[in-house]
């Protein structure tokens, strides 16, 4: 077994060099295939074991939310995990839970990594025209990981190159999340080393191509969205000089479409209707993550002025969210409310009014309305976060705390809960509470050494409650035990 000490340091290193969250991901538990493989990747696990897979994706995540911009928004986490999880529940070989997330970057990009987690540039949704077209992507990323593309990549490059797994790791994972740079590094072993790189790269990528086209058809998507979005992409990068991110880790030949298409063809035509979460969730990401507030209401005013939108609803959502952002707070206010009625139950819709409500001091109507959704949607994040945030803005901090503690109970690991609560517990003065919560944010950055100090500051201020201060203990020992572990792979 390869020691995986060196490994983990050069992939935490590198990844720190590109400084550039309708529904809960449900955990996938599939014992029967724990330990099944499709043959062709059998061999991936003399380099690493389902657990080591676990294990650096894990700290990956971590490294990831320090060094990238990770959009934290509950909406779009919750439309993003459920659209993959309708994909991965179709999926052969799911040896573990996934995790999506989305990069705020408008680079068209996609890749996966160890454990089961898929990165999502916020361009590549943009993009796309139609929610199988998206699909097609995620449902070729996840394929990567059901086949363990990574782990075979790095055994084919054991087998023909002197380079020490580390130098090997660091290329592969710097040429997922930083394709430029990674590339780079690629190119600078022997040439019968690269030459076999780009061999076992185009295997895979057939691979995932095949078996992607088929999960995104058993999931009930057009199956001709994959040939879609690659003709698309090479219609439009043709002629460029520099291609973006995702050509670079995924090569689009004239064949790799003709195929796609023929595969396309073994299924029966499935021609959807535009879906409206896909709309607004596009519409979401323009009109918060990119380009100005005035240009953005131009642009959806001249879109619902000439009827030129897919769905109506998006484009009026786009439109309120881009007013919300210029502080146009009536404007935004008065077209969010018409859509409610018409949709009374949308997160897309609850989540923006909230910001509104609370931007117009109606915390108390926000209150109400959120109070209501959390009865029968109860720990729904989008609920539960926005229900928690107007209770913080009215100081009912208790009310405030039990509801994103119970939360945390059934997500834990959330770092948006985390966050406000240390907010939340800051505004009361309960400096240790704030602490221990504060040393949550920084585990989940990997900063476990900052985490420690904050318990050990933490308990300081806890002398009068034992189990509090017995729960420090134990969580510090945790910490470390974690930070353990990652010296031992």
């Amino acid at each position: 077994m390869f020691n995986l000490k060196p490994m983990l340091i050069a992939l935490l290193l590198t990844l720190g060099i590109a400084a550039t969250t309708s529904f809960n991901a449900s955990a996938i538990n599939n014992n029967n295939n724990k330990n099944k493989l499709p043959d062709i990747g059998i061999s991936a696990y003399s380099v690493l074991s389902i657990d080591k897979e676990l294990q650096i994706g894990q700290a990956m995540m971590r490294q990831l939310r320090a060094s990238q911009p990770l959009i934290q928004d509950p909406v779009l986490i919750e439309y993003i995990n459920h659209l993959g999880n309708t994909l991965v529940k179709n999926a052969q070989g799911v040896n573990y839970a996934f995790e999506f997330f989305l990069i705020n970057n408008k680079e068209l990009n996609a890749f996966a990594f160890f454990g089961g987690h898929v990165g999502i540039h916020s361009g590549l949704i943009t993009t796309a025209d139609t929610e199988s077209e998206l699909a097609s992507v995620i449902a070729h990323e996840i394929s990567h990981v059901t086949q363990r593309h990574l782990a075979r990549r790095l055994e084919s490059q054991s087998k023909t190159q002197s380079l020490t797994m580390a130098a090997m790791l660091s290329s592969v994972l710097l040429t997922l999340v930083n394709p430029t740079v990674g590339m780079a590094a690629l190119t600078a072993s022997m040439a019968v080393t690269q030459q076999a790189s780009i061999n076992y790269t185009r295997g895979n990528e057939k691979e995932a191509d095949r078996v992607g086209i088929t999960l995104l058809a058993n999931s009930g998507f057009n199956p001709q969205g994959a040939s879609s979005f690659f003709s698309k992409m090479s219609e439009k990068y043709r002629y460029a000089s520099k291609p973006p991110a995702m050509l670079l880790t995924h090569p689009l030949p004239e064949s790799r479409i003709a195929e796609a298409r023929q595969r396309a063809l073994n299924y029966p035509a499935r021609p959807l209707p535009p879906s409206l979460d896909f709309e607004l969730t596009k519409a979401r990401l323009k009109a918060r993550y990119q380009g100005d507030a005035k240009s953005n209401i131009i642009y959806y005013q001249h879109q619902l002025s000439k009827n030129r939108y897919a769905i109506k609803a998006a484009a009026q959502y786009g439109l309120a969210l881009s007013y919300f952002e210029n502080k146009q707070t009536k404007q935004a206010l008065q077209l969010l409310e018409t859509l409610k009625q018409q949709d009374n139950n949308n997160l897309f819709y609850i989540d923006a009014l909230t910001d509104v409500y609370l931007a117009n001091d109606q915390a108390p109507t926000a209150i109400k309305m959120l109070e209501q959704l959390n009865l029968f949607m109860p720990n729904n994040q989008v609920v539960s976060l926005n229900y928690a945030n107007a209770l913080l803005s009215v100081k009912n901090y208790d009310l405030a705390a039990e509801i994103l503690q119970d939360f945390l109970l059934v997500n834990p690991g959330n770092f948006i809960a985390y966050d406000i609560l240390t907010t939340l517990y800051r505004s009361q003065g309960k400096e240790g509470l704030m602490h221990m919560n504060k040393a949550e944010v920084y585990a989940l950055l990997g900063a476990y050494s900052k985490a420690v100090d904050e318990l050990q500051t933490g308990y300081t201020f806890l002398e009068d409650q034992p189990l509090i201060r017995k729960r420090i203990k134990a969580r510090i020992l945790q910490f470390q035990e974690q930070e353990n572990r990652l010296k031992r792979l």
